[in-house]
Formats: structure tokens, C-alpha cells, sequence
């Protein structure tokens, strides 16, 4: 294995991710980093295979039942492949399938559907829990209005290679000449094609870059790493497999990330908050407020007379919404025992007078207490 990195946050998905959630999440990623896409970049290239070794595991489902219950460790018995040492092309192959509408170097199978591009979104957890609408400023590579795409200068055009024909491939002898080698064409790199008198406006590239301004309609319960796909708000197919632009358009990935909150925190569909209580309350009993994120108006539980620091209490049906439209998760409340800084005369005289009529000896760890922490957690 090249990474220790957790194969989860590599590809940005939820550990509850499904099948089909991974395998788009790495064909994402996959084409963001292709080397096609990033030539002489070696940072894109380990992120290309690190993602595709996430995916060798994750894209298992016997190997990402033994990740996901042992780690890293648990793959011992079934290690996979060692990208770190493979070539790009031969990656490729392993997983044509997922690759299907990147086009390609060489002898790959080019194809008419533009890159997917990967947009990343930071929002609150306020707009994760009720769903919200942001607009988004990216850059994409469009056809050139100057020369609708195919380089040329206006009044020339692109002429046929010459060294492979137009094919935009050459066979070159194997070693002893006992095979062939089909590569990409050097003088017109794969293209078939070669421009003598360029298009200002792209430098003779048949794309611009330009400015897109979108509206992203982010769906209330969405979790940290997943994305929002924009279908056709990608790139066209590139120059050399449709100049003109006129097939489809990648899509658009808006990868979602909900920041830190200063109060709540999430656990899958659940939301845990602390809530602040004194010592009044809990050894005598109260109404506590618990704040809640679907209204601005706290929830009101009762805590029982002799109730512990750190006792849970659990408000079905007040955490996160689910993202597939079934049931939410719950709000757990977590007392909290805010110990006064500063004390009145008055407040210490009291304070004195019930010390002395208190136990001496005091259980510092009460019994079940983490097991009660981690059943709630749980659901149980």
C-alpha cells in the first residue's frame, strides 16, 4: 500500500457511501488529476493514484468490509496493487470502464464527451440542515468564438499531419522488431492535425478559458465530502476528437464543505450539542433550554433532581434531515457542569455551610458513564 491516508477522505465521501457515490466520486477525482490533464505535474500524478488505490479497496465490497473493520492493517491479507510504481496508461486499463469519456493519450479509446470539472463549496451547517442556494463564479475551457474551435487563424485551416497521416498515431519496432508500439503521433501529439498559421484568440489551442457564473441548489441533510453534479456544466469534448464542441459536455462536480460549528457537532444524522447547566439544576432538577438548528426556538427538557455532568438526553427527530427523504437523525443533548468562577461572599458562605454536611468521598468515575456517551452515539 503507497498511503495511510484514510481511503474515505481521499476519494471525499461518506463512510455510508454507496457503490455507485464511490465509483463517481473516483472517476471525479480521476479525471481533475489525470495526467492528460496535467502533463509534467508530479503532485496530480501520486494524487491520480492514490485515488485510484482508494478506489482498488473502496470499490471492493470484501475489501472495504475488511478496511472498514480493521483499517489499514486488516488489507494484509489481501493487499492490492502498488499504483505508486504503475504507469498512468496501464491504470488506465485496470479501470477502462470508470474512464469511459475522458479521451485519452495513444492508443486509448477517444471519445466525444468533455472533462468533468470538481468545484469546491464551503458552506455553514445551518445550510447543510435546512438546504440552500448558492451561487458559484468557476473558470472552464470553451470553444473558441474566433475560430470555433479548430485553431486556425480565420481563412486558414488545420491541414493534415504529415508524419502519421493523419491519424494521429505512429507504430514503432519493438525490441528485435518481434512487436509494435502504437504511440501518440510527436509532431501533431495525437491531434492528426497541425495548424501553420494559429488563432490569436486561443494561441491556436481551439479553447478559451472563461468565467461561469451558477446557481448551486445544495439539498438540506447533505454530508461533508459529497457533491452536487451540475450535468453538461463541464468542458466541451477536446479539439482534437470534436473541434466544433458539438458533443456533450462533462458535468459539473460542486464538492460540499460544512465547516466547524461552534456549538453543534454532527454525527452522521444525528446532531450533538452541550449544553451548559449548574449545579442547582442538576442535584435539584429543572426545565433546560436545548438549542436546536430547525427553529429558532429551544427545545425544553426536564432534568430529573440528582441527574449527572454529562448525562445525554435524546430528541428524536431533531437532528439532521435525511438527504434520501427518510427518517432524520436525533438531537443529543449533553449536560455540561459550568463551575462559577467567581463567587458572592453570600454564595460562598452557602457553598461552606452545605460542605459540611456533604460526603466526603465522591465517585469520580460513575458507573456506565462512556457506556451511556457511546449508546447514544449508537442510537441505542
Amino acid at each position: 500500500m503507497s498511503t495511510t491516508r484514510c481511503y474515505y477522505e481521499v476519494l471525499t465521501v461518506a463512510r455510508d457511501a454507496s457503490g455507485d457515490e464511490v465509483k463517481r466520486a473516483y472517476r471525479r477525482l480521476a479525471m481533475k488529476y489525470h495526467p492528460d490533464r496535467n502533463p509534467d505535474d508530479p503532485e496530480a500524478e501520486a494524487r491520480f493514484k492514490e485515488a485510484a488505490e482508494a478506489y482498488e479497496i473502496l470499490g471492493d465490497a470484501e475489501r472495504r468490509r475488511m478496511y472498514d473493520r480493521y483499517g489499514h492493517e486488516g488489507l494484509r491479507q489481501r493487499p492490492g496493487h502498488d499504483f505508486r510504481s504503475m504507469n498512468p496508461d496501464d491504470i488506465f486499463s485496470m479501470f477502462s470502464d470508470i474512464f469511459e469519456g475522458m479521451g485519452g493519450r495513444g492508443g486509448r479509446r477517444r471519445s466525444s464527451r468533455g472533462y468533468d470539472l470538481e468545484y469546491q463549496l464551503e458552506i455553514t451547517l445551518e445550510e447543510a440542515f435546512h438546504g440552500d442556494e448558492r451561487d458559484i463564479t468557476f473558470t472552464r475551457l470553451d470553444v473558441c468564438d474566433t475560430c470555433g474551435g479548430d485553431g486556425a487563424a480565420p481563412g486558414s485551416t488545420p491541414e493534415p499531419c504529415t508524419t502519421c497521416g493523419g491519424n494521429g498515431q505512429v507504430a514503432q519496432a519493438g525490441l528485435g522488431g518481434m512487436f509494435r508500439m502504437v504511440t501518440a503521433c510527436p509532431a501533431c501529439r495525437g491531434k492528426g492535425r497541425v495548424v501553420s498559421d494559429p488563432c490569436r484568440s486561443c494561441d491556436g489551442q481551439g479553447r478559451r478559458s472563461v468565467e461561469r457564473k451558477l446557481s448551486v441548489r445544495i439539498p438540506a441533510g447533505i454530508h461533508h465530502g459529497q457533491a452536487v453534479r451540475l450535468q453538461g456544466e463541464g468542458e466541451p469534448p477536446t479539439p482534437d476528437v470534436d473541434p466544433a464542441g458539438t458533443g456533450p459536455r462533462g458535468d459539473l462536480h460542486v464538492a460540499i464543505r460544512i465547516a466547524e460549528h461552534d456549538r453543534f457537532e454532527r454525527d452522521g444524522h444525528d446532531l450533538m450539542v452541550l449544553v451548559p447547566v449548574n449545579f442547582t439544576q442538576l442535584a435539584m432538577g429543572a426545565e433546560v433550554q436545548v438549542p436546536t438548528l430547525d427553529t429558532s426556538e429551544p427545545h425544553v427538557i426536564h432534568v430529573p433532581a440528582g441527574t449527572q455532568n454529562g448525562e445525554l438526553f435524546r430528541i428524536q427527530g431533531r437532528g439532521m434531515p435525511d438527504l434520501r427523504g427518510g427518517r432524520g437523525g436525533d438531537l443529543v443533548a449533553v449536560l455540561h457542569l459550568v463551575v462559577p468562577r467567581h463567587l458572592t461572599d453570600e454564595q460562598r458562605d452557602l457553598l461552606k455551610q452545605y460542605a459540611e454536611t456533604e460526603d466526603v468521598a465522591v465517585d469520580a468515575d460513575p458507573p456506565g458513564f462512556w457506556t451511556r456517551i457511546k449508546e447514544a452515539v449508537r442510537g441505542h
